[in-house]
């Protein structure tokens, strides 16, 4: 049977090295953390932006030089889609009524609005009075 003997300061460095080794992977966990969180809160901050940045364009868009309807005209719904624009009823005379969803950059129509879009092109719209006595 073989006998091993370390030194003491054999030991020590051995020790040490493993310690060393610890703290190491522990630093370099914790960087490759920060880099996965960071990339999640930017990508957060970026659909952050957009959403805010529609929601600005959706208030701006009537009041820009090259838009096509009246300020007046329009009606801010918000929910299904962004406006309803009654085109020339500030001039009394109503050339047409349009359902109008404003989107920026690469945003699509989501369920709703394209069911909402289907119906009004499909053409089954009604008006309806209801009267309370």
């Amino acid at each position: 049977m073989q006998h091993f003997s370390l030194s003491l300061a054999a030991v020590a460095a051995a020790v040490f090295l493993a310690l060393v080794a610890l703290i190491a992977g522990f630093f370099i966990g914790r960087m490759a953390r920060h880099r996965h969180i960071s990339a999640e809160r930017k990508d957060a901050i970026k659909r952050s932006e957009a959403v805010i940045l529609g929601a600005v364009y959706e208030k701006v868009l009537p009041f820009l030089p090259e838009f096509p309807y009246a300020p007046k005209d329009m009606v801010f719904i918000g929910k299904g889609f962004d406006y309803l624009v009654l085109d020339g009823l500030s001039e009394g005379s109503l050339r047409k009524i349009v359902f109008l969803e404003v989107k920026s950059g690469g945003s699509r129509l989501n369920a709703n609005e394209k069911m909402i879009s289907a119906v009004v092109q499909d053409g089954p719209i009604e008006w309806e009075e209801y009267r309370i006595s």
